[in-house]
Order: C-alpha cells, then sequence, then structure tokens
C-alpha cells in the first residue's frame, strides 16, 4: 500500500457556516495536498440566488472571505490546492473575492478558476418537467421559482485543475465530485473508468460532512463517547492510486476515527447502496470493507461501479410562504400546565383575530415537541418548560401576527412566563427535477493575480 502513489485530502467544511479552525489546522499539520471546502446544501443556493437578485455583486458564501483570510497564505506556501463551492450562487464574483483577497496579501501568480453553468434556470422555465417530490411540474410553482441549479460532476474542477489552478471556486457540484475531482488530475483516472469512479466517489462521501466522520455527529454519551468535540479534528483521506483510502485526521486534535464514525458516514443519506447515484458515476457500496488499522486509521476499499446517469439532478428552489413563531418559558409548580395554557390561548387568539394560516404547531418544548403527545404521554412532569407557537401563512403581515400574539402573554397569560422572543420569514422550499446531460454546459473562468 505505501508504495503506491498517495494524495491526502482535508475536509474544511462539511456546511456553509462550519467552523473554520480545523481546516487551518489541516493546512498547519495535515500535510494535505488539496483542501477541500463543501458549503452547499439544498436550500442554501436558493437563498444565495435571492441574495445575488439583491446585489448582483454577492450570492457566494458568507463566510467565503474569512475562510480565505484564514488559510489562503499558508495554503499558497504550502502548495496546497483549495477546492470549493462556496461560489454558491456567484461563482465568478467569489472568485473575484479571493484573487482581491491574494493581491492584498502579495500573493503574485496565484490562479483562480470559477466554473459556472449550474445555473439552468432558462433550461428548466423551457419545459414543463417533472417535479420528484409532488409528481406535479414545473408549471405548478407559476412565478414563484428563484433558482434553479443542476448538479454538477467532477468534470469541469479537473479542467480547471489540470490548467494550473490554485483555488477553483464552483457553484452547485455534487458534494463527492469535489473531492473525485483531484482524484482524477492527479492518478490519470479517465471519466468512463467506472470502478475508480465509484472509488473516488465514496472517497467523497466520506469526507463531504467533516467533522461528522471524526465523531461529531456520530457521539451519543453513556453509548459512544467521544473526547475533544470542542477542538474536533477535521478528516483528511490519505487516497491511493488504486481507489482506497485511509481515514484519519490531525494527530492530537479532538473526535475520533473509527470503523463505526467511517460506517455511519458511509451509509449517511445512502437511499440504495447498491445504487447510489452521482453525476459521475452510479456508485455500488455493498461490497464496501471498512478497516481499522491503527489509532484513528481506518482503510476503506472496494466500491464498484456502473455508468453514470445520463440525466442531471436539479434543486429548483421557490417561494412556497411566510412562517411566523413565538416562544415563551415557563418554570416551577405547575409550569407545564401554564405552558398549556398559553398555547389554549394563542390558537384561540388567532382566530378571534382572524390571522389566517394554513399549518400550525402548538408544541411544549421539552414534552412533546419531538415525538408528539401520544409518544410523549407517561413523561414525568418537568420543572421548566417552553411554549411554542408555529405557523404557515400566505402573508408576511399575518406570519408577524404569530410571534406577537405569543409575546402578548407576557401580561396577558399564564403567571410567569418569560424569555418570548418572536419571528416571522418567508420560505423558501426546495423541489428536484432532472434534465438532460447535454442541456448543461460548465465553463471555467480564470483570473489571475
Amino acid at each position: 500500500m505505501s508504495a503506491m502513489q498517495r494524495i491526502r485530502i482535508g475536509a474544511g467544511a462539511g456546511y456553509s457556516g462550519d467552523r473554520i479552525e480545523p481546516a487551518l489546522e489541516l493546512v498547519e499539520r495535515g500535510e494535505i495536498d488539496y483542501l477541500v471546502f463543501e458549503c452547499l446544501a439544498e436550500r442554501t443556493i436558493a437563498l444565495a440566488q435571492g441574495e445575488r437578485r439583491r446585489d448582483p455583486s454577492k450570492g457566494y458564501d458568507p463566510l467565503l472571505e474569512q475562510r480565505m483570510r484564514a488559510v489562503l497564505a499558508d495554503c499558497r506556501a504550502r502548495g496546497v490546492c483549495i477546492i470549493t463551492n462556496a461560489g454558491a450562487a456567484n461563482p465568478t464574483a467569489a472568485a473575484a473575492l479571493v484573487r482581491d483577497i491574494a493581491r492584498e496579501l502579495g500573493l503574485h501568480g496565484l490562479k483562480v478558476a470559477a466554473i459556472t453553468g449550474d445555473d439552468v434556470l432558462d433550461v428548466v422555465s423551457a419545459s414543463d418537467l417533472s417535479l420528484q417530490e409532488t409528481g406535479g411540474a414545473m408549471s405548478d410553482l407559476g412565478d414563484a421559482v428563484v433558482s434553479a441549479n443542476a448538479y454538477l460532476g467532477a468534470a469541469p474542477i479537473v479542467e480547471a485543475l489540470a490548467g494550473g489552478a490554485d483555488v477553483v471556486i464552483t457553484g452547485r457540484v455534487a458534494d463527492s465530485s469535489l473531492f473525485l475531482a483531484p482524484l482524477m488530475h492527479r492518478f490519470g483516472w479517465q471519466p468512463d473508468d467506472w470502478t475508480m469512479m465509484a472509488r473516488g466517489a465514496v472517497v467523497g462521501h466520506l469526507l463531504e460532512c467533516a467533522g461528522q466522520i471524526t465523531g461529531g455527529y456520530f457521539a451519543d454519551p453513556g453509548y459512544k463517547d467521544v473526547e475533544g468535540l470542542a477542538h474536533l479534528g477535521f478528516p483528511i483521506g490519505e487516497v491511493y492510486e488504486d481507489g482506497s483510502v485511509m481515514i484519519t485526521k490531525v494527530a492530537g486534535s479532538g473526535g475520533q476515527v473509527s470503523a463505526r464514525t467511517c460506517k455511519e458516514q458511509l451509509l449517511y443519506e445512502i437511499h440504495d447502496p447498491t445504487a447510489y447515484a452521482t453525476p459521475d458515476v452510479v456508485v455500488d457500496i455493498s461490497g464496501v470493507s471498512v478497516t481499522e488499522v491503527g489509532t484513528d486509521r481506518v482503510l476503506v476499499q472496494g466500491a464498484e461501479g456502473r455508468r453514470r446517469p445520463d440525466t442531471l439532478k436539479v434543486s429548483v428552489g421557490y417561494r412556497d410562504s411566510f412562517v411566523g413563531e413565538g416562544q415563551i418559558s415557563y418554570a416551577g409548580p405547575g409550569a407545564a400546565a401554564r405552558a398549556k395554557l398559553a398555547l389554549e390561548i394563542v390558537a384561540e387568539r388567532l382566530r378571534l383575530t382572524g390571522v389566517a394560516h394554513s399549518e400550525a404547531r402548538y408544541d411544549l418544548i421539552g414534552i412533546d415537541s419531538l415525538h408528539g403527545a401520544s409518544l410523549s404521554a407517561n413523561g414525568s412532569e418537568p420543572y421548566e418548560v417552553r411554549a411554542r407557537v408555529i405557523a404557515r401563512t400566505t402573508t408576511m403581515s399575518d406570519a408577524v401576527r404569530i410571534g406577537n400574539e405569543v409575546e402578548t402573554l407576557y401580561t396577558n397569560g399564564p403567571a410567569g412566563g418569560g424569555g418570548a422572543t418572536k419571528s416571522a420569514r418567508e420560505v423558501i422550499a426546495v423541489a428536484s427535477t432532472y434534465v438532460p446531460r447535454w442541456q448543461v454546459r460548465p465553463m471555467v473562468t480564470w483570473l489571475a493575480v
């Protein structure tokens, strides 16, 4: 194994708001070749599209500047290439920001590549495509659609790496593809070598959620104890040219890498283990082996693959409704009874004042807010409880009135209420459709320092 060519990839983020210091630790002590920031969830890019419409210079990840200022100079000094989908709805503007930061830091000769082409709103608007979740059609959404982004694969990132990019900024790219691309580039894997594509996709799937595989989401006190979560180390994939990967982390960092943490992540968000579809390959993980070979070192190998799909998944964001929410706390003897009365008062007030809402929840947090009243019926009486009212409306004004009614409980409701909060927001929902691969045309734009 050690005689084979290998590269080391560090996962610097598992979502948009992730911690930044573990990424710097990876650069400084992880001996990595690539640092990948995975920052996009399904709704994130739809929200970013809205921001871009309000300000054409925005629409990229809000922590991009902070992340780049933290790691860019060290990555340049150590020859670490950065790959990230933090471009969100505006990869070109994001790349320009990185270029400007590099100039400010005196990083002359740095090459930044922006990958676009995932925005397919025009394509889906021209065809009344089926929506996967509802069985309806795009036309059902009318003018509520705000975004449509196809999940690109690894190919445009490979092109950017071949052109000498030091930083690659993308929009919507499949999470696993961010990690597969440097493997294709460095090992010379061909895009129709389905075995290698599958093994590289598994590498990406294992690393894409960052701290999940090093014990973060895994931890469960008394059952699955994990030390040092406050300084959790993010994972490193030491990948070999045969597609096998050693999952590890920086020595001395918090968390753990074990067969159990790796197996949980391997199965995360997998519907059919024999047919996990990505833009690059359909992966069969049913024969994958997971072996602990040392402290915080787990070898994963054995995935197989089949031809990639002829279509690409598209995430469609649309304006769905508004949500209003209010919360208030009660404590001491009779807290649950007072909180229950508070909910009854608000429900009656919404009826009396004519606040139109299509859906509402009246929760006692700590009693029935997660599993409902029937499963929670045998719980013991709490000393403190928080009442929550949340409702879906068709207007922002009605959404605001939900929280206002909860706030009035300070003086118009049961005794001892405190800590009231309220909020109202628009809901950007997400639906999925598919477009033929040939209709999506990725493009690489270069910016030099």
